[in-house]
């Protein structure tokens, strides 16, 4: 059989144009989007976790992770027009040529491509929003294609394929790249963006936020947009139906103040959202308590009617869920992506409590009150009564989504937050997998080295810990509610930084992510961020994570402080000197820090980096231990405050200038990015088990630690 995959192979090949990979010239041109080599692959493993679940909990994590891989088809057509159409070649290939594949360098390399689409879910990395291309050759795809029998002209049968053939699909879809479209962005300015159809632009998506779901309080997560002409909008609704069912919608269109017209439209992802609402009523009969089954059933009107307030509803009930055996979340979450900052990706967790884990963060949870006190603004732009969140250490399962994270706090909805609380999940098997193994530390002294190599887990623990519960979880929007009173003395507002009473605030309809828009996740980061430095120095709150020596505390602070410098210089990889835009909120706010460390703090000898010309191969990280808790810790103090107080306010002039100024690449910084980029290490990759219903019972299938384990568990689900 691999004797006749090989032959045919070669004949295929001679037909195409070219049978070798990237020419070194074209490799120059393309390294920038070439897909990462030799990567590592992990398992995601929650076995010994599944296995003292009760029969009714695997049951329920079964349907619950069913509904959440139901979705998957959703994320690829969130990331790019193309990469559902991506997919379907890919599994196509797989399938007609029976999973075995001749041997060779382009094979491998082929296989390493379809390994970071799949552990993105998309073509688009999904921790810096650039597209990336296999390093194999666009011939060689072909002669896979025609060693499978599949007809490079015809059309693929996903109705929502921007090509009209598969070989478009290879030449266009998977191999094209060139500096605009391989960054995503509002296609008026020339990048790419699937949550919307057509040249959206931002002034499009300010009309649209503040004359249509800011006006009719429609929430914007679960919607794309689709621009027809000038003057005609569409906007796409999420939802089993298609047809109208929810008062809150307007069936007649609705005029903007520029003359043009938008309507709603249902039935946006229909299958997918038909097959989460069956999944979840069937994860129903297995729910533990009365609390998760109303939640259940607002999701399910959410995915079947496209209701936004039900999903809210929903959220409403998940965090009065208290810390339960199977922790999950499901819905449009985070805005990241999205070029203007209010449309959701739709993604699924399903996760194990590890009771010993969440022991720790039960301490600080209950001492969270005291360390907010600390932090440097008044109590006026404080929630005047903290609630206590749910902070959980999760075993991950299940993450349907373009990425996994190391921890969470969600729900995202401000009222919710404010009225009712949030939850924290530390995502104990991410953090463990991610730091676990020992990868090259670049740009450190061997000194340095050592401590990370020692300090860098579990500082990092603790930074997440904070980052989630003290960092997200703080916090007031001076707003204007509903009923037109305030949460503030508005003829008395609080001083802001200047010492005079701060002259903004959200009025009604107003959001942290619609005043703030794009800007709004990278500013939110770097405030958790910065408030992570901030307290990872109170030895208190160390010994609480079990650090009880000085000693062991002050190397956990030193690994933070050099940890987050070190995470600010590798955030040059995700920044378009091009474009001058950043892919990633994460690395934005990481790359602001470090430039405040080394531009703004009190003395210029607290960080500083040494290297040689012409090539900075030798770029080192000097940080001065002495002066992280006097130098350094006035520094963060000053930034927390900008950033805490335009945020509070609701100052997008000023709070935005601010922030842009701080996360601004200088021709001095920019000049490293080469050598980052040269030295940069692959992200690695997650392979998640899947459930399967076997004699009655559920059982957890794992696989191997290679592209192939990584396509066989996506073959092996319903996507």
């Amino acid at each position: 059989m691999l004797r006749t995959l090989k032959s045919g192979l070669s004949r295929a090949l001679r037909s195409a144009k070219g049978t070798k990979p990237y020419s070194k010239s074209s490799i120059m041109a393309k390294s920038t989007y070439l897909a990462d080599h030799k990567a590592p692959l992990v398992m995601l493993s929650a076995k010994d976790f599944f296995a003292q679940l009760s029969r009714d909990e695997k049951f329920y994590a079964h349907y619950m992770s069913k509904a959440s891989h139901a979705g998957s088809r959703v994320v690829l057509r969130q990331v790019s027009h193309e990469s559902e159409s991506i997919y379907d070649l890919i599994k196509t290939i797989h399938e007609k040529l029976k999973g075995t594949y001749p041997e060779g360098e382009e094979t491998d390399l082929y296989l390493e491509y379809v390994s970071q689409f799949l552990s993105n879910l998309g073509n688009y990395k999904s921790f810096g929003d650039f597209k990336f291309v296999p390093r194999c050759s666009e011939s060689f795809i072909m002669g896979l294609l025609e060693l499978a029998g599949i007809d490079k002209n015809s059309k693929p049968s996903n109705k929502s394929c921007p090509y009209k053939t598969w070989a478009d699909v290879v030449s266009k879809g998977i191999f094209h790249v060139d500096e605009k479209c391989a960054l995503l962005g509002f296609p008026s300015e020339g990048h790419c963006s699937s949550y919307y159809f057509g040249d959206v632009s931002p002034e499009d998506m300010r009309l649209l936020k503040d004359e249509v779901f800011g006006h009719l309080k429609i929430l914007p997560e679960n919607t794309r947009i689709k621009k027809l002409s000038s003057n005609n909008f569409e906007i796409l609704v999420a939802s089993k139906v298609s047809n109208y069912t929810l008062p809150e919608y307007p069936k007649s269109p609705v005029k903007l103040s520029n003359g043009a017209e938008v309507i709603f439209v249902f039935g946006d992802h229909s299958r997918e959202m038909g097959l989460i609402a069956d999944y979840l009523r069937k994860a129903r009969d297995y729910a533990a308590n009365d609390t998760q089954k109303s939640m259940l059933d607002a999701y399910i009107k959410h995915f079947e009617t496209g209701s936004s307030h039900a999903h809210k509803d929903s959220q409403k009930l998940w965090v009065k869920d208290l810390s339960p055996v199977i922790e999950t979340n499901v819905g449009f979450i985070e805005t990241y992506r999205e070029p203007s900052g209010i449309i959701g990706e739709f993604e699924s967790l399903v996760a194990i409590q590890n009771k010993e884990r969440t022991q720790k963060f039960a301490t600080m949870v209950q001492n969270a009150g005291k360390f907010i006190s600390l932090l440097p603004w008044d109590k006026e732009f404080e929630k005047p009564k903290f609630q206590p969140p749910d902070f959980t250490s999760l075993e991950v399962l299940t993450f349907a989504g373009s990425g996994i994270p190391a921890g969470i706090n969600i729900p995202n909805y401000d009222d919710v937050r404010l009225n009712i609380g949030f939850k924290n999940v530390s995502l104990g098997n991410i953090l463990s997998s991610s730091l676990g193994s020992k990868m090259p530390i670049t740009f450190v002294t061997d000194d340095d080295r050592k401590i990370l190599e020692k300090f860098q887990s579990d500082s990092f623990e603790v930074q997440v810990g904070i980052h989630e519960l003290l960092g997200h979880g703080s916090g007031k929007l001076l707003s204007e509610l509903d009923d037109g009173t305030f949460n503030f003395d508005k003829e008395n507002p609080p001083l802001g930084l200047e010492g005079k009473p701060v002259t903004t605030y959200y009025k009604k309809g107003e959001t942290w992510g619609s005043k703030f828009g794009q800007l709004a996740g990278a500013f939110e980061e770097c405030r958790a961020e910065v408030i992570a430095m901030y307290l990872i120095t109170n030895r208190e709150l160390l010994e609480i994570f079990g650090f009880k020596t000085q000693e062991d505390q002050d190397n956990i602070i030193y690994a933070g402080y050099l940890q987050m410098a070190r995470a600010g210089l590798l955030a040059l990889e995700f920044w378009d000197p091009s474009t001058k835009k950043w892919g990633q909120p994460h690395m934005q706010a990481r790359f602001s820090i470090m430039k405040t460390f080394l531009k703004h703090s009190g003395d210029k000898g607290f960080l500083t980096l040494s290297h040689s010309e012409p090539d900075f191969s030798d770029l080192k990280i000097h940080l001065n231990r002495s002066m992280i808790e006097n130098v350094g810790r006035n520094a963060v103090r000053d930034y927390l405050t900008h950033l805490h107080i335009y945020k509070s306010s609701g100052d997008v002039e000023q709070g935005s200038k601010y922030f842009v100024e701080r996360s601004t690449v200088d021709p001095e910084l920019a000049q490293f990015r080469s050598i980052v980029i040269e030295k940069k290490l692959p992200r690695r990759q997650f392979i998640q088990a899947n459930t399967v219903i076997e004699k009655g019972d559920v059982s957890l299938k794992e696989y191997d630690e290679t592209s192939v384990g990584m396509l066989q568990s996506y073959l092996e689900r319903e996507v």
